[in-house]
Order: structure tokens, then sequence, then C-alpha cells
């Protein structure tokens, strides 16, 4: 386990990434590893599925009462997928400020960006990205549960997405797990805790 700063700032810290990158393994292990970083739960207008709970997996919430906090202005981001609404709630994000806590969230490159017009001096964006498109297209297919439908949806969205990393504060490649793992965990540290950023490979 890391050892814990006494004077943690909170932060918002954004990871976007291209369908295929490593975002969810890599992102559930910081939240193992960090203690004073949660993952934001959303606000959606869409039904549970399975077994989803209320206030575990999203906030679910009727539509008009979504449409009521966007009047509010009480979403940091949000978009339409799908005719259903999804969204970071400002309320979530204060309560888990309050309590000394930073917010891990796994959003696309659109979200990043209201985000950081929300908290501009809180939010850290970080995207991941391959090593190569030919890389992506390898891991996509080693899956094997995409059809070659998806697999080139993937791609042409993961080229669009890459199109915006300059926007970023920070890009990793995630050529090795482990690799990936120490520069995230190394600039997570230095926005919540001060710690310098590491130089080189682990």
């Amino acid at each position: 386990m890391m050892s814990r700063s006494p004077t943690p700032t909170s932060r918002l810290v954004v990871v976007s990434a291209p369908s295929g990158t490593g975002k969810t393994t890599l992102c559930a292990r910081l939240l193992k590893e960090i203690p004073e970083l949660v993952l934001s739960i959303s606000t959606t207008t869409r039904s549970p599925r399975g077994t989803e709970k209320n206030g575990v997996e999203y906030f679910f919430v009727p539509k008009d009462e979504f449409q009521k906090k966007i009047a509010g202005q009480r979403f940091a981001e949000w978009a339409e997928v799908h005719g259903n609404f999804y969204g970071t709630s400002k309320d979530f994000i204060e309560t888990a400020f309050s309590a000394g806590k930073s917010l891990l969230l796994d959003i696309d490159v659109q979200g990043a960006a209201q985000l950081k017009n929300a908290y501009p001096t809180e939010t850290v964006r970080i995207f991941l990205k391959p090593p190569s498109m030919e890389e992506l297209e390898r891991r996509l297919r080693s899956r094997g549960t995409d059809s070659e439908e998806s697999i080139a949806k993937r791609l042409r969205a993961a080229a669009e997405e890459m199109a915006h990393e300059e926007h970023f504060d920070y890009v990793v490649v995630n050529d090795t797990l482990e690799h990936a793992y120490f520069e995230l965990t190394g600039i997570v540290l230095h926005a919540i805790r001060g710690v310098p950023l590491a130089k080189g490979r682990p």
C-alpha cells in the first residue's frame, strides 16, 4: 500500500482512452492502491440493468429531474447518448471534495473538456493511448468479443479521440500495463499529494 500524504488536495482525475487501451484495468488498480481516490458515479436517465443498484453503478433519475438539473446548471458535464442522458453531478463532486477525496472519472474527450471548463483548477486530464493503431487493432481482435463491424467502428472512434490528445494535461502510452501504471500513478500522486513526478520506467 502506498503511503498517504497528510495534506491531499482534492482533484478530478479524468482518464480518457480509446476502447481496448487498458483503461478499465488501470483505473481499477489506481482505486485499489490510492485511498483518497474514489470512483465518480454518474447520474443517468436510463433504467437499471441486471443487478445494477441506485448509487452504486449509477444514480438513476427520471428524465424530467435530470433536465431540471441541467437548467439549474447542476452538472459539471452531461451528454445525451441513444436517447438517454448521462452526467456528473456538481453535488456529488462537492460532497467528495468536502470529505477530502479526489474523484476518478472514466469519461470521453467531450466530457473531459466540459469538466475542465467547470473546474479548471481542480481537473487533471490524462489521455491513455495505445502504442500504435496496429497494436490497438491486435488487442481488439485478441479479445474475441467484437465483430469485424464493431472493430472497424472502434478503430474509427479511436482515431477521432486521439486527434484530441493535445488538449490533455498528460498523455500516457500503454505499451505495457506496468509502465502505463507507473506513469499514471506518478501523475495522480503529483496532482493530489504534490509528489514530484517520477522519471523513466519502473
